[in-house]
């Protein structure tokens, strides 16, 4: 396992949402502290070619029902559409079902029944079989943080809410879920001392849950090993039958990670992975989206720099503009390529197909420009 390759220029985003089809990957909207986000804007779509690690901006069919500009949403891919709830803008929660076709490249509202969740935002979803399960976030219309679950069966477009037994995860949002078999486990997010309501006295759970979607039951676990520090808006996927965490903040001890955890359902156990390569910079609110044997990072805001973002602790933040690859498997010809650059060999005399390689692999893309932070 090794970070590979580190390019600028993609997409600046912060609080995206993204989904892997195929060998594509979609990012939908979020927001950039340095550019003027108008709030009913048609929301940003990017794709990024896997092969080829160039970004482009997505052309799609301009109708009726193309969502607004939003961020804290989520997005799941099935059966090729992708489906996009909740998140906001600085005006207005959402709380419409849009689906999004990647080979027509049209939005669609689907009709949907049953209860249908209040609008909110830094919740999470995952897809389980057919059926999209959401959990937590912040509401904006009871104005506190959830811990309620609801799905929606991705076939008949009917949402249910999930009664389920046990224990439920605190109030939370910014956390993250993903699937193992038939279990959504649930770690990290931010809570509040006086849960569910907001008073700023924030608490960050390290403890993984998992729900039972079959028995409707929630499990609190105590795994062994070293545990990550609670945190939020960090970034989750399953490869493996491992859960990786990367990245995040803690409000309360006011770090950035960019750490790398591994959480073992079958051994009930948490594993520190030192991963070598050039390791991302501390950063929270990125995407990460595992596509065969690779993890593409991009985007997230990281702290340091003369670019000041206004923040709820007025932070000094810059915005990320970088897609990072994660290689589970690096190849031999990679590896040569990695000890060409990092050595800063000559290579004039390599074939031509391996500096195109190394082109592909170096060459920033062009959406958009470095920050100057000399002043």
């Amino acid at each position: 396992m090794k970070w590979t390759i580190h390019i600028e220029g993609g997409p600046r985003r912060v609080n995206h949402a993204a989904v892997c089809i195929d060998d594509k990957i979609y990012s939908f909207g979020g927001y950039c502290s340095t550019e003027e986000y108008k709030d009913w804007d048609p929301i940003p779509v990017h794709v990024l070619d896997t092969n080829t690690l160039r970004w482009s901006a997505v052309a799609y069919k301009d109708n009726e029902v193309k969502p607004f500009q939003r961020y804290g949403h989520t997005t799941v891919a099935y059966k090729n559409i992708v489906y996009m709830w909740g998140g906001r803008n600085n005006a207005v929660a959402c709380v419409t079902l849009s689906s999004f076709d990647v080979k027509t490249l049209e939005w669609n509202i689907p009709d949907v029944t049953g209860m249908v969740p209040y609008a909110k935002d830094g919740h999470s979803a995952c897809v389980i079989k057919n059926k999209m399960y959401i959990f937590g976030g912040f509401e904006y219309l009871s104005d506190q943080y959830s811990q309620e679950v609801h799905c929606l069966d991705l076939d008949t477009m009917v949402w249910t809410l999930v009664s389920a037994k046990g224990t439920p995860p605190s109030h939370r949002d910014f956390h993250s879920a993903v699937a193992l078999g038939e279990r959504m486990y649930v770690f990290g997010g931010r809570g509040d001392l006086n849960s569910p309501y907001d008073s700023h006295e924030e608490l960050y759970c390290p403890q993984v849950h998992y729900l039972d979607t079959v028995k409707e039951e929630w499990v609190a676990l105590t795994p062994r090993g070293t545990w990550p520090e609670g945190r939020r808006s960090h970034s989750a996927w399953v490869r493996d039958g491992y859960m990786y965490i990367f990245g995040g903040f803690n409000g309360n001890s006011k770090n950035h990670f960019n750490d790398l955890y591994r959480y073992s359902a079958k051994d009930n156990s948490w594993e520190y992975i030192e991963v070598k390569g050039l390791v991302p910079c501390k950063r929270r609110r990125q995407a990460c989206i595992l596509y065969e044997d690779k993890v593409y990072l991009f985007g997230g805001t990281s702290p340091g720099g003369r670019q000041v973002v206004s923040d709820e602790n007025q932070e000094r933040l810059i915005d990320n503009s970088d897609l990072h690859v994660l290689d589970y498997s690096p190849s031999l010809k990679t590896l040569c390529i990695l000890s060409v650059l990092e050595n800063n060999l000559d290579q004039t005399c390599l074939p031509r197909d391996i500096i195109l390689d190394i082109r592909t692999m170096t060459q920033p893309n062009r959406i958009s420009r470095t920050i100057n932070q000399a002043g």
